[in-house]
């Protein structure tokens, strides 16, 4: 199996949403569906089978974020320095638009767009990777070619 990295931040996360679904949400569901049985006739109760759908989605997040967890590769990125690498938070400069981009690479599952968490997948962030402050790079994005310029790279 692949290892996955994450962040320390990014794994602390998932950790805690795990511990939440398996100590509030598991137990929580397994009440509601046991008061839903108690109503009887199983074939048209809605609450019963609300209860059920959404344990079943509890189980496989559960068993979802065990499998990440188990297979994380927990990154210290203030350890890292130098050019562009997983962890690395990256200030640019779209030098069409002028407009200013702050960006932490970050892995699969602790990417968040709209957070400036890049997914080191992307084509932007695999773009970046081994790059230095100062350098342009170009980019094939959905929307069309976009280029770049990285303003500063630190690690925290």
């Amino acid at each position: 199996m692949e290892k996955i990295p994450l962040t320390r931040a990014g794994y602390d996360k998932l950790d805690a949403e795990l511990k939440q679904l398996k100590s509030v949400e598991r137990p929580a569901i397994i009440a509601a569906i046991s008061e839903a049985r108690a109503h009887g006739d199983l074939s048209e109760n809605a609450e019963y089978h609300s209860a059920k759908e959404k344990q079943s989605f509890i189980e496989g997040r559960i068993k979802e974020l065990e499998g990440v967890i188990s297979l994380a590769d927990v990154i210290d990125t203030s350890r890292l320095s130098g050019t562009i690498k997983f962890g690395a938070t990256v200030a640019l400069v779209d030098e069409e638009t002028d407009e200013e981009k702050t960006y932490q690479i970050v892995g699969e599952y602790e990417a968040d767009i709209e957070n400036g968490r890049l997914n080191i997948k992307s084509p932007l962030a695999r773009a970046l990777i081994g790059k230095d402050e100062g350098d342009s790079v170009e980019v094939r994005t959905p929307g069309g070619e976009r280029s770049y310029e990285i303003l500063r790279i630190s690690y925290s």
